[in-house]
């Protein structure tokens, strides 16, 4: 097949009408199409009263070879790449490495060739003679859940080990908090199955580079779970909180069916490590798990974890991540100022936006993690700290749309010290939210226009803040460091310039969001994913520095799965 790309029609279009404009690009008679694909869809919303689809497409013909030759070297016509997953049975030395630093074509050909697997409609490997060691995940989050499913499709039985609890348990301890204002420190948005992007937007893109296509593995995999289908061509796909429930669900049900273990309520308490090798881990309960093949995906919340594994040797550093509050607008004002009169348009749906402004002080502020028709949730998981963060459900039709107005910050500017200073910065900040917010887990609020005037706020206006268990109004400007509050000062002026309306005097300002990133990174090596320092020791996903957001952390733990498998394989042979 060949990919067309930059196909662009009217949001309206007639079903007909890509067949068309296929014709027209490739100047071909209607007899030589033999069918397409849609593999991508995006909104080209430049020019808001004649709004386009850009589409890129995979069409078959019936003599690609003569089209492909006209179009000689038209970036917009090419050959359709492979992204079927092919799952791992040999990789030569330094695989990975090569493969993330630009797709060396002689080491990925090397590889398809040494493979055997099968494509992406298949859930399992071929039947090979397995390492009888049982490989073990800590977490289970997007990067667990993925490291977990791929190592049980290859047949290793996998034990998953998860401090929280099974996924609707879950959901119950959390509207615990948003409901009642009581906090269970083990089961809440950050702990449990599905980990933090279960109470999300639930968003499916990344700018990740991804040259051999496991997004679409773990794409593909979602649909089986019960995703719509047409998160496989939507440029930016989500699912959504409610849906995202019966999804991890039946995963687990797969991952058990190929003869894998998980555990909920298992906290790990410490890792045996012996001459720099891990064997074995235990448990909160006491017992003693053997291991020589561990992946630590823990989420980036997991702060005792962190200070277990500082506490055991394993080489940790600090790093950057940013801080600030939630911005609540109507989403009325959002869809009128990127779609003018194609606001509301069901085909379009709830608008979203993405800004960065670079404030006078040095500091780079940005929208993060936006959440169309969404609210703004509580995310702590830590007694006497307020942490918001934003969740929407898959219809995105809540009146309010929110996001992060977050500002960078790094540990050679702000949190100098070791590897964990970066955790006691966001402690320090969660828990002045706590304070100003009163005390019983409400946030701290303030209106965009006193925020801007420097002054406390006492009533609200048009925008009713969606925060349970409730915003206590106050003044912000003691909430983070003056240097990110005279950056998001300076931004949302700015920003206003971009998105009309978005400095509006009614909008709300909730905090505060710490928990953009891990502030620390477990590093790891390029060639063979195990910690620098530690062998067996497979950091993976957001918690380890290597992702951020479900679909990288998914795609990170692919890759730590193979990893994994390669090793067990030669530890066999």
């Amino acid at each position: 097949m060949l990919r067309l790309t930059e196909i662009k029609l009217p949001i309206e279009h007639p079903e007909g009408e890509i067949e068309a404009a296929i014709l027209k690009r490739l100047g071909i008679p209607a007899g030589d199409l033999l069918g397409h694909v849609v593999f991508k869809r995006g909104v080209d919303a430049r020019k808001k009263n004649g709004i386009l689809f850009a589409y890129t497409l995979d069409v078959a013909l019936r003599d690609e070879a003569a089209v492909l030759a006209r179009f000689g070297k038209d970036p917009h016509v090419k050959i359709t790449p492979d992204t079927a997953y092919h799952f791992v049975t040999h990789a030569p030395s330094g695989f990975f490495s090569k493969v993330e630093q630009g797709g060396d074509e002689r080491a990925t050909q090397t590889v398809q060739s040494a493979r055997q697997g099968v494509s992406e409609e298949a859930n399992t490997a071929p039947p090979m003679k397995r390492n009888p060691e049982r490989p073990v995940v800590i977490g289970m989050g997007p990067a667990g859940l993925f490291a977990g499913l791929l190592l049980a499709q290859m047949g290793f039985k996998p034990l998953i080990l998860e401090r929280g609890k099974a996924v609707r348990e879950r959901t119950k301890d959390t509207w615990g908090l948003w409901r009642q204002g009581k906090l269970d420190p083990e089961s809440n948005v950050q702990f449990g199955e599905g980990g933090a992007g279960t109470f999300s937007d639930g968003k499916l893109y990344s700018q990740i580079k991804d040259p051999r296509h496991l997004g679409r593995k773990v794409l593909t995999e979602f649909v089986r779970a019960g995703a719509p289908e047409e998160i496989m061509y939507e440029s930016h796909p989500h699912i959504g909180t409610f849906r995202l429930v019966g999804m991890v669900e039946k995963m687990r049900e797969n991952i058990i069916a190929l003869g894998g273990e998980i555990r909920f309520q298992s906290r790990v308490d410490d890792i045996e490590i012996e001459n720099g090798q891990v064997c074995g881990v235990k448990l909160t309960s006491g017992e003693r798990i053997a291991t020589n093949h561990l992946v630590l995906a823990i989420g980036h919340s997991a702060r005792d974890t962190f200070e277990m594994l500082h506490k055991r040797g394993v080489y940790l550093e600090a790093k950057p991540f940013s801080v600030g509050f939630r911005i609540e607008h109507p989403q009325s004002l959002i869809d009128r100022a990127r779609y003018g009169s194609n606001a509301g348009n069901p085909l379009l749906g709830a608008a979203d936006y993405k800004l960065v402004h670079h404030a006078a002080n040095g500091r780079a502020v940005y929208s993060f993690c936006m959440c169309p028709g969404g609210t703004v949730v509580a995310a702590t998981s830590e007694p006497g700290r307020v942490v918001t963060n934003g969740m929407s459900q898959y219809s995105r039709n809540e009146r309010n749309a929110n996001s992060g107005i977050v500002v960078n910050i790094s540990p050679e500017q702000d949190y100098p010290g070791d590897p964990l200073a970066g955790v006691e910065f966001q402690r320090r900040w969660e828990s002045r939210a706590f304070e100003l917010g009163g005390g019983t887990y409400q946030a701290p609020g303030q209106l965009v226009g006193d925020f801007l005037e420097g002054k406390p706020s006492s009533n609200f206006g048009e925008v009713q803040p969606s925060y349970t268990p409730g915003v206590h109004l106050t003044d912000l400007s003691t909430a983070l460091p003056d240097y990110a509050i005279e950056a998001i000062r300076e931004a949302l002026p700015a920003f206003a310039k971009q998105i009309h309306g978005f400095d509006m005097k009614d909008a709300v300002l909730t905090g505060v969001e710490t928990r953009t990133s891990s502030p620390v990174r477990i590093r790891r090596n390029d060639e063979d994913l195990q910690s620098l320092n530690t062998r067996g020791l497979y950091p993976a996903g957001e918690g380890a520095g290597y992702a951020g957001g479900i679909l990288s952390a998914a795609v990170d733990g692919i890759k730590v799965a193979e990893a994994v498998a390669l090793s067990m394989m030669q530890t066999k042979n």
